[in-house]
């Protein structure tokens, strides 16, 4: 606990030091700035050094507080590494209220929401995103809404949801999965078998070897909570069909 308020109370030092000395710079010079904070946090945070890349885009923050880039960058941080989903959730309306047609950043909101149970919440950040027609990753969206709309129990509307996620990524292995839960859950057994063998195909992990699959799947399930666990199981006992 000690070390974590000297970390903070460093950190609050920094950030008004930094202020301090960015007094009296031009627009221009403080966007230049912000700019090479962004970068920078960018190359740490591919190195996975979280830390300090979350100081550069904080940094960059103060000094651009509009730039929806960061503000979305941010919100990811929180989101997967630290795991504080009501600050993601704020980064991302603080990014969509300068560009409400942001779709990266209403997929990620969408996400946010999932994290903390609001799926139809989700649901609807999921759905502009995927109708963003200049979205390049829309693919994600539906993926994310076709799994949104499984958790509520909707599965034909999940069935569609990763069918369109597959007419943009046809070897999009994520989908496939869901389509197995979602074929599943509606008696639908054959097409379960059929879309698991599919998602093993294309997932990276297994290219296509089902009792590796298997093997994984098991060892997975021994410390898998809640929905994980549920899945896993139904997708050993997909194998058996």
């Amino acid at each position: 606990m000690l070390d974590h308020c000297f970390n903070v109370l460093f950190w609050c030092a920094a950030v008004s030091f930094s202020l301090c000395s960015c007094a009296g710079l031009g627009t221009d010079e403080k966007i230049q700035k912000a700019t090479a904070h962004y970068q920078m946090g960018l190359s740490l945070l591919n190195d996975n050094n979280i830390q300090p890349a979350f100081v550069e885009f904080q940094k960059a923050l103060e000094l651009n507080p509009n730039d929806k880039e960061v503000l979305n960058i941010i919100g990811v941080i929180y989101l997967l590494n630290l795991e504080e989903y009501p600050k993601a959730i704020e980064y991302f309306q603080r990014a969509l209220r300068i560009d409400p047609q942001y779709a990266e950043v209403l997929n990620n909101l969408g996400v946010g929401y999932e994290r903390i149970g609001k799926y139809e919440e989700a649901i609807d950040s999921y759905r502009k995103a995927a109708s963003n027609p200049l979205y390049r990753s829309a693919e994600k969206a539906f993926n994310n809404l076709g799994w949104a709309y499984y958790r509520v129990k909707r599965y034909q509307e999940s069935v569609d949801a990763f069918k369109n996620a597959l007419r943009r990524y046809p070897e999009f292995s994520l989908p496939y999965y869901g389509l197995a839960l979602s074929f599943n859950a509606m008696g639908r057994y054959e097409g379960a078998f059929s879309a698991l063998k599919k998602a093993i195909e294309y997932d990276p992990a297994y290219k296509g070897d089902m009792e590796k699959a298997k093997r994984v799947m098991m060892e997975k399930k021994l410390i898998a909570k809640e929905e994980e666990e549920r899945d896993i199981e139904d997708f050993l006992e997909i194998m058996n069909y």
